[in-house]
């Protein structure tokens, strides 16, 4: 039950939670704060929340992901997810959260 935050700004000039180890229950709420935080900082931008760290992620993540996303299209802006992990990205496509958030392999593409 660990989780890592840490916001920077890609070559792009995009802003990016980079996020690495367990979004569970224990650590949703550490999740939650950090995901608002970055949309609420960066308001009608494009932002980028970088799963590739991340070894697990339960229902609740993908929630706020959903949610982040819709705070930030309400502030004219949007959330990309950044993941090559072949088991998230399976995730996503199962839930269907990859027709609703733009996933890209990398922050450059």
């Amino acid at each position: 039950m660990d989780l890592r935050v840490a916001q920077s700004v890609a070559a792009s000039g995009m802003p990016v939670l980079h996020v690495s180890g367990e979004i569970d229950l224990a650590t949703v709420p550490m999740f939650h704060v950090a995901l608002h935080r970055l949309v609420n900082d960066h308001p009608a931008a494009i932002v980028a929340v970088d799963l590739d760290g991340v070894i697990a992620l339960d229902d609740a993540g993908l929630g706020l992901l959903l949610g982040g996303a819709a705070k930030a299209r309400e502030r004219h802006g949007d959330v990309v997810i950044v993941c090559s992990d072949a088991r998230l990205l399976a995730r996503f496509a199962l839930t269907r959260l990859d027709q609703a958030v733009d996933i890209r392999p990398s922050l450059t593409g």
